[in-house]
């Protein structure tokens, strides 16, 4: 299929130019270290050899791909599954998500979608600030990924947004593909998943008809992912005092490699996703006269309502909400076993936390919300 010259700047890479990719890979000093980690005793010639057999990317994610999140869930990961009850795989969807891991959320839908025999894998919206080496760039989009341009104007900011817009629904309607894209630009550092109406907004650029219809034609399905242990939480923990004590603190590129290293192959526990049904009818019983603020922020609650109502919850979660209130509410939901190795993890996660002058009450409430927010969420969903 042709892909309009307007995505190519965007656009994963196509089929005929994957050699030409494969070979600056290859080639690439850095991408050599990550090869010899995953297979340490295997030759680069053979592994090149394995990638120029991977003709297009779907093949490429069903090898490498499917490989690399095998490799991390057996050493990080207690379990993993998806419910998909609520959808067909013989159609395909947009799967709009709470956002855990940078790079992981995508990585294992897509295996999923593939142990659960889906027809294809996602295209994964991944933001440009995470993409400063051109060889991560390469391979994102070898990798069926798509760019969302952040690190631009206000005018060229509306321009690439109507572009993505138009490259997600060329990608469902014309390609067939299923997107993943995350319910906000960011993780929730604090677990309070909210979805943004900027990107329903964003959503809604491309296509024809109305706003329901335009988002009706990209088939949205919430998608919830629930992680037993986040292994980002003493991170996030630390930029939340860093931001307290300096108001004009931002990350810089080096804590976006560690976030993502930590989170590949930081301990998870259970790991569980579960697919809601696609809103498509649901957008069919909002009054079309709604004003259009009104509309977004209607829809945005549904989702927020579906992802919220179908995290799997823990005992942790249950721990952590006692612990922040002082009561032993919730205490028919965890054994006394539970607390005692869940009060170890904290400490041990407290002690990982290296900023100056750490404010070990405060960066404890922000590790104990972060567990709690779902659970939260969930009651509150479910009333």
């Amino acid at each position: 299929m042709h892909t309009p010259k307007e995505f190519d700047d965007i656009r994963p890479f196509e089929p005929e130019e994957l050699p030409e990719v494969y070979n600056r890979l290859l080639d690439n000093q850095q991408f050599q270290r990550v090869l010899s980690y995953f297979y340490p005793d295997v030759p680069l010639e053979k592994i090149g050899a394995r990638m120029r057999a991977c003709t297009t990317n779907l093949a490429f994610q069903k090898v490498f791909g499917n490989e690399f999140v095998t490799f991390v869930l057996n050493r990080a990961a207690k379990s993993w599954d998806m419910n998909h009850s609520a959808i067909s795989p013989e159609h395909n969807y947009t799967f709009m998500s709470n956002h855990r891991d940078i790079v992981l959320d995508s990585a294992i839908l897509s295996k999923l979608l593939i142990d659960a025999e889906f027809k294809t894998t996602c295209e994964i919206a991944i933001g440009d600030n995470l993409l400063s080496l051109p060889w991560v760039k390469d391979l994102v989009r070898v990798n069926k990924s798509f760019i969302v341009k952040r690190s631009a104007s206000f005018r060229e900011m509306l321009t690439s947004s109507k572009t993505l817009s138009r490259y997600m629904h060329f990608a469902i309607q014309e390609k067939k593909e299923n997107i993943w894209i995350a319910q906000r630009e960011g993780r929730a550092k604090d677990s309070d998943d909210r979805t943004s109406e900027s990107i329903l907004k964003m959503m809604s650029m491309g296509g024809e008809g109305s706003i329901v219809e335009r988002l009706t034609q990209l088939h949205i399905v919430p998608m919830t992912i629930s992680y037993e242990y986040d292994p980002c939480d003493y991170l996030k923990a630390a930029e939340f005092q860093l931001k307290r004590d300096n108001p004009d603190w931002k990350k810089g590129p080096q804590d976006d490699i560690i976030s993502m290293q930590t989170g590949i192959m930081g301990y998870k526990g259970h790991v569980h996703y579960h697919c809601s049904s696609c809103i498509d009818e649901y957008l069919q019983t909002l009054d079309s006269e709604m004003p259009k603020n009104e509309l977004y922020a209607t829809i945005v609650r549904h989702i927020d309502r579906e992802i919220h109502r179908h995290y799997r919850l823990f005992p942790n979660n249950y721990i952590a909400h006692d612990l922040l209130t002082g009561k032993d509410e919730q205490t028919a939901h965890y054994q006394p076993a539970d607390k005692v190795n869940f009060e170890r993890y904290l400490s041990e996660q407290l002690e990982k936390i290296t900023v100056p002058q750490p404010d070990i009450a405060f960066l404890r409430e922000r590790i104990l919300t972060m567990y709690a927010n779902p659970l939260r969420n969930y009651w509150a969903a479910c009333k």
